[in-house]
């Protein structure tokens, strides 16, 4: 448990609560602003760690339900289930464990920065764009991943496809003309 005390605050406390309601091994898939920050180092304020897959399901409800919650100052933070976010089929097999062995029972995993980005189409509001602008200079992306990615794996779940696809192609002019600042 000593690897937590490097996780910073608020999240160190709040996940080792967590840790301590889980009563097994307990994967936690994870994305959105949580992700962005702790594991690919954008500094911007997020209070909740968004999960797609909390596995075994038996502790997803103890997990969502406890309301579990850590208070540093005026912060809180919180477990939000995201059942409406549309991600790539096939990103468990992308997956990256953050924080390994942190935690007896928790094991939380991040959507590789392609899929992570990709999951951030669909809504698309300001910070999302400045999430996938950070990924792109943070990570070195291969923008015909991104692409190829994005039509074999995503585009079919999509509502409305062509708004999203001028969505990517959009992010994608985004992502070269910051290349060409550098």
């Amino acid at each position: 448990m000593q690897l937590a005390k490097r996780i910073p605050e608020p999240w160190g406390s709040f996940l080792e609560e967590l840790d301590q309601r889980a009563s097994g091994e307990t994967r936690l898939d994870c994305l959105g602003g949580f992700v962005v920050t702790q594991l690919y180092g954008f500094s911007r304020e997020t209070s909740d760690l968004d999960v797609l897959v909390v596995a075994p399901g038996k502790e997803r409800t103890p997990l969502l339900e406890s309301k579990a919650e850590s208070f540093t100052g005026n912060t809180r933070v919180y477990l939000d289930s995201v059942g409406v976010a549309k991600v790539p089929e096939d990103y468990e097999e992308r997956l990256t464990e953050m924080f390994p062995g942190a935690y007896e029972h928790l094991r939380l995993c991040a959507l590789d920065p392609y899929d992570l980005a990709l999951s951030k189409l669909e809504r698309n509001i300001q910070r999302d764009r400045d999430d996938v602008r950070h990924l792109a200079s943070f990570v070195p992306r291969d923008l015909e991943i991104l692409k190829e990615r994005y039509g074999r794996e995503l585009r079919w779940q999509l509502g409305n496809p062509e708004r999203e696809d001028l969505t990517l192609k959009l992010w994608i002019e985004m992502i070269e003309e910051e290349r060409m600042r550098r």
